[in-house]
């Protein structure tokens, strides 16, 4: 899940797993893979990266070449 912003202020949490397409109108808006959509104060660049950071966390995208972490043995 990823934190957000409404419009109104109000915060609220979003399952990354389902966003489809992110937009500026100027306002951001995100549009669901179900349709729906919700337009929330942080930017357009600001929520993919909360995106990417999510993947990261839950292993869907993995580390890049070069960063992985060994392991003595």
């Amino acid at each position: 899940m990823i934190q957000l912003t409404r419009l109104n202020g109000k915060p609220f949490s979003l399952n990354a797993l389902f966003i489809e397409v992110i937009e500026s109108f100027p306002d951001t808006t995100i549009t669901l893979t179900n349709g729906h959509k919700y337009v929330v104060k942080e930017p357009e660049q600001e929520v993919s990266q909360k995106i990417t950071s999510f993947y990261r966390d839950i292993n869907v995208l993995s580390l890049r070449k070069g960063s992985e972490v060994l392991d003595d043995e």
